[in-house]
């Protein structure tokens, strides 16, 4: 049987790893030590890879919804004979507020099951499967506590209705009637470090949880267009930061694919230089970058001394370097789609787009820099030299191409964007000879650009020098300020890239692409509003909403046919998209009609 669509899942996060839960009430996927980790929760991407559902025992509908301002989720289940709900949140640590939430979260899973209305039978399913579902560990009950070790995994839940153990698996029946409440506290610890794992009362996980979130939203006032949408997609993304590092991962989940039964399924539970720094820039937009320096500290960290090697484009969540990719061939996969993979081979390549976006997001975040650290000046400096320096190699371009490498349009674009801000920072970052060499090689970029990146047979810049073939990460271009979006060539680009690669309102990465990739679904919507289209970016922003699940949550691509949401979830390039295209909208409108509700210091490329 396949496990529910992966748009059904509500994300829950902790500032260490996150729990997917479906609609009927199932833990399908958690990784309790950091997003990385093995599961202990994998039915995702295997039925027999582990579970833990709380569900009505007959028939029933759900309705769900995060608390206000939160990822504390609330799931209501109605049955002919009544109604209940079930309240889900991973634990923050107990205090914690504001920018300190998930930095020493206690690995903790509560559950709690309120009868709202009437009776409604329910019944508990504990499944644990440890390694990604490969050990099936022994259960044991003791003093109302059901322990379950196996290898350097350790699993206590703790629950307020009797469970019987069975074969790796306990199972129990309650009924919920009005009124009655039952409480279900799951945690986790490493089996010989750190004793036992914790077992705070679930209410008491539920309250801190909801005061911390929304102490960390209170902090972040966005005033422009779309706020609820913008609001929760900053949430989305701070609930994908790894609070002891300030890392954020690309999405919580491996092996999601991007077309049913196809084989590209590939682990995004790592960082990457690009989502790293776009998520900077939404979230200095859509809330507070108080948390600038911090962040910028660890790229420097996690880069350590940048010589002529490529720079490494993505990382784990502590800085780690080595990535190698494997299969884990004993698992079927989503929806029957294999392989399923851990670790990621992106790692080794060059990608030189990821220069003009680290420094992007420095001069974005430069007054928030101030003083800076020598790590960081050190690292701003190596990126530029490596942009003046390698801007005419090929690389894999931001869609990581794992075939033979190209000259990208994009690549060339953003390597660009480091030089010209490199240039802007100044005396903050070089000397006088260093400032001259950057500028005269960002010229040639530009020229370059400009000469070999335009096909007249198109009729539009295309994805490569000397290319035929259109690719929507063109339209980064006047975003970063290298066009105007009023220009006639970049103006000619959008129309045609919207016409050939756009459906129902979603843009394909290229011709051949399975679904359409929501961030350059927001890029168009985006470069529309600064071209000064503002009812047709609306309409598309409008359009692009609406594939939101019932949460506010979104996927990598969509199915362009079916509308179903597809790849890796939540997905952080997909909520920043949104952010910046609401921002780049409100901006838009404020130049048009002279609102005053514009995001401080929004301008493209300023």
């Amino acid at each position: 049987m396949r496990t529910g669509r992966i748009s059904d899942h509500g994300f829950l996060a902790d500032g260490h790893s996150a729990a997917l839960v479906d609609s009927a009430g199932s833990v399908n996927w958690w990784c309790p030590p950091r997003f990385d980790a093995p599961s202990v929760f994998g039915r995702l991407l295997d039925d027999t890879a582990g579970h833990w559902s709380i569900r009505p025992l007959g028939e029933f509908t759900s309705t769900r919804s995060y608390l206000d301002d939160t990822l504390v989720l609330r799931t209501v289940f109605t049955t002919a004979t009544g109604t209940a709900a079930v309240t889900d949140a991973l634990a923050l640590e107990p205090g914690a507020r504001g920018h300190e939430i998930g930095r020493r979260s206690p690995r903790v899973l509560a559950r709690v099951v309120e009868g709202l209305a009437g009776e409604v039978p329910m019944r508990v399913d504990y499944a644990p499967r440890f390694e990604y579902g490969r050990v099936n560990a022994y259960l044991s009950e003791d003093d109302g506590v059901i322990g379950a070790t196996a290898g350097g995994c350790r699993l206590e839940l703790r629950a307020n209705v009797p469970l019987t153990c069975g074969a790796g698996a306990a199972s129990g029946r309650f009924t919920a009637r009005a009124g009655s409440t039952h409480h279900f506290t799951l945690g986790y610890a490493p089996t010989y470090r750190g004793g036992a794992p914790a077992l705070p009362d679930a209410d008491q996980v539920l309250a801190d949880a909801v005061t911390g979130w929304r102490s960390w939203a209170d902090l972040h006032q966005y005033d422009g267009d779309y706020r609820d949408l913008v609001r929760r997609s900053a949430m989305v993304v701070q609930g994908m930061t790894y609070g002891p590092s300030g890392a954020v991962v690309a999405a919580a989940t491996t092996s999601i694919p991007e077309e049913l039964g196809g084989d590209r399924n590939y682990d995004y539970r790592y960082v990457w230089l690009r989502d790293f720094s776009l998520t900077l820039q939404a979230l200095w937009l859509a809330a507070c970058p108080d948390e600038a320096d911090r962040q910028f500290t660890w790229v420097a960290r996690a880069m350590g001394r940048i010589d002529d090697a490529p720079v490494p484009i993505m990382y784990g969540v502590e800085g780690e370097r080595d990535l190698t990719e494997h299969d884990l061939d004993h698992l079927a996969g989503y929806a029957g789609s294999r392989p399923v993979m851990v670790g990621n081979d992106a790692w080794r390549q060059r990608q030189s787009d990821v220069l003009g976006e680290v420094l992007d997001a420095a001069w974005l975040m430069r007054h928030y820099l101030d003083p800076m650290s020598a790590d960081v000046r050190q690292l701003l400096h190596a990126l530029a030299d490596q942009a003046a320096e390698q801007w005419r190699r090929p690389d894999a371009g931001m869609w990581e191409a794992r075939g033979a490498e190209r000259h990208y349009l994009s690549s060339k674009v953003q390597c660009w964007t480091a030089l010209d801000r490199a240039v802007r920072f100044g005396s903050r970052i070089g000397a006088p000879a260093d400032l001259a060499r950057w500028a005269a090689a960002r010229d040639e970029v530009r020229a370059a650009v400009l000469r070999r990146g335009w096909n007249d047979r198109v009729g539009a810049y295309t994805g490569a020098f000397d290319s035929d073939e259109l690719d929507a990460s063109v339209l980064i271009m006047p975003l970063v300020g290298f066009l105007p979006a009023s220009d006639p060539r970049m103006r000619a680009t959008i129309d045609v890239v919207e016409r050939r690669l756009s459906r129902n309102g979603l843009l394909r990465r290229w011709n051949d692409d399975p679904a359409g990739f929501l961030i350059c679904s927001f890029w168009l919507a985006a470069g529309l509003a600064e071209a000064g289209e503002l009812d047709r970016a609306r309409r598309l922003f409008a359009q692009l909403a609406g594939r939101v699940n019932d949460l506010g949550l979104y996927a990598e691509q969509v199915d362009e046919a079916t509308g179903e949401q597809l790849g890796n979830f939540p997905q952080a390039f997909s909520h920043i998209g949104l952010i910046d295209a609401a921002g780049r909208i409100t901006a838009a409108a404020a130049r048009l009609g002279g609102r005053s509700a514009v995001p401080s210091g929004f301008m493209p490329g300023a």
